[in-house]
């Protein structure tokens, strides 16, 4: 007995060994701080930008609501563009620790900075990049321009109707460098404007500011991205296609050859040439046998051939196709309203497309309205035939349809399959009884 509590004793210990030493293996070394509430961000700067430069907030022209900008009183205004990963592939940032700036030793260290003082890095949860790309400092004033549209007034008198709540650093950045001279140069190119004294007195113009943004609009349209040509310009485009029978060589048209059928000539079997004496069966077993591969490999090449005619006999066609005018026309469109989504707020960006459509001497989209015109009533002729022809046919299902009446499908399957788990035993025996010639218990209650 006491042999057998020794070893008990021995193998308790040791399972207590075993385990402290795991536990001590698994726990870190280190300790990571909470997450911070304010991660630092990945921003690329512009070379040209002074170290001056700062990063402030203003009026957003659109949304009417406070935006970070970078302001350097030397080069100008720039606006951030957020490239940021797709939700479906995460990503993050490591952040080397000896390329942040040096910052004051007696200020407060927050949990990142004492993160990268222990471990030489720290880790970021998102992957988003912040590019500074250069902004006209006009949109930054529209809003006060159209607030005091009706009225010749000074600048100053323009800057004070923008709200401080929404841009606190507006007035501050007005002392900078030529700030202040750069936003009154782009208000002069938009405004009606006359000289009192030694001050200027502005007013918005709305068709000035139209031609201002149709200059903008030709000079983007002349380099779109591929994504907005494909998407807005191609597609918006695009008109129905038809399919039109090709023209043989003497000028008949060309009927569609059936693909499995061999040509007449140009490709026939070989025979097999008989010898007076033949050596063995198996030797003329083995030249049919060649002989029948041949056969089959002309075949085959010749039907692929008589397919290719076929398909080549027709040809597809749009309906109509646009002229470099309308090209070009579309490209203008698409960047003019890029420019009022993102830069101009809706109510005014209204009035310019009401304007737009009156002041043709700007720009005429009458080409482009009529071919969009064209193109709207062949899609419509199109989309009528196409439903006649369904009368015929059974009608084929798109995709949503499709996954809709599989998912009905397999949500029935599911549903049978638990009434039939929660059956009996005694139900289930008794539905693969033959009924077949017994009476129903409805006919006991007849009336007689």
């Amino acid at each position: 007995m006491a042999r057998t509590r020794a070893k008990g004793a021995a193998t308790s210990t040791t399972s207590k060994s075993s385990t402290k030493s795991q536990t001590s293996s698994t726990e870190s070394k280190h300790t990571l701080a909470p997450e911070s509430t304010n991660p630092p961000k990945i921003f690329i700067l512009p070379k040209k930008a002074t170290s001056e430069a700062r990063v402030v907030s203003l009026l957003n022209p659109r949304y009417k609501k406070p935006t970070r900008y970078l302001v350097c009183p030397e080069t100008g205004i720039y606006e951030f563009t957020r490239i940021a990963a797709p939700k479906s592939t995460p990503r993050s940032w490591l952040i080397e620790a000896s390329g942040t700036r040096e910052e004051n030793d007696a200020a407060p260290k927050s949990d990142n900075q004492q993160d990268a003082e222990e471990f030489g890095a720290y880790v970021t949860k998102g992957a988003d990049l912040y590019i500074a790309t250069p902004i006209d400092p006009l949109f930054l004033v529209l809003p006060a321009l159209e607030s005091e549209k009706k009225r010749l007034i000074t600048s100053d008198d323009h800057f004070d109707t923008i709200p401080k709540e929404s841009s606190p650093h507006f007035s501050e950045i007005l002392r900078w460098g030529n700030v202040r001279q750069t936003l009154e140069s782009r208000m002069a190119a938009v405004c009606d404007m006359i000289n009192v004294d030694v001050e200027s007195m502005y007013r918005l113009n709305e068709e000035k500011l139209l031609k201002e943004l149709l200059g903008k609009a030709t000079r983007m349209s002349k380099g779109l991205p591929a994504s907005m040509e494909e998407k807005f310009v191609a597609k918006a485009l695009e008109a129905p296609v038809l399919s039109v029978k090709r023209e043989t060589a003497n000028g008949a048209p060309a009927e569609p050859e059936n693909a499995s059928s061999a040509p007449e000539s140009g490709a026939s079997t070989p025979k097999v040439e008989s010898t007076e004496s033949q050596s063995s069966a198996s030797s003329t077993g083995m030249n049919l046998t060649g002989a029948s591969e041949a056969s089959t490999a002309a075949t085959s090449v010749a039907g692929e051939e008589s397919k290719a005619a076929a398909e080549e006999a027709f040809e597809l066609k749009p309906a109509i196709t646009p002229s470099p005018e309308v090209i070009s026309l579309q490209r203008m469109r698409v960047a003019f309203s890029f420019i009022l989504s993102g830069y101009i707020a809706q109510s005014q960006a209204s009035s310019l497309q009401a304007l737009l459509s009156e002041k043709k001497s700007l720009a005429d989209f009458t080409a482009l309205d009529d071919y969009l015109a064209q193109v709207a009533k062949l899609k419509q002729e199109a989309s009528v035939s196409r439903s006649m022809a369904d009368y015929s046919r059974k009608r084929m299902l798109d995709d949503d349809e499709q996954a809709a009446r599989e998912e009905k499908k397999r949500k029935k399957e599911e549903e049978e399959k638990r009434q039939k788990a929660g059956t009996s035993r005694g139900v289930k025996n008794l539905s693969k009884v033959n009924t077949s010639g017994m009476k129903k218990m409805s006919d006991f209650f007849k009336k007689k």
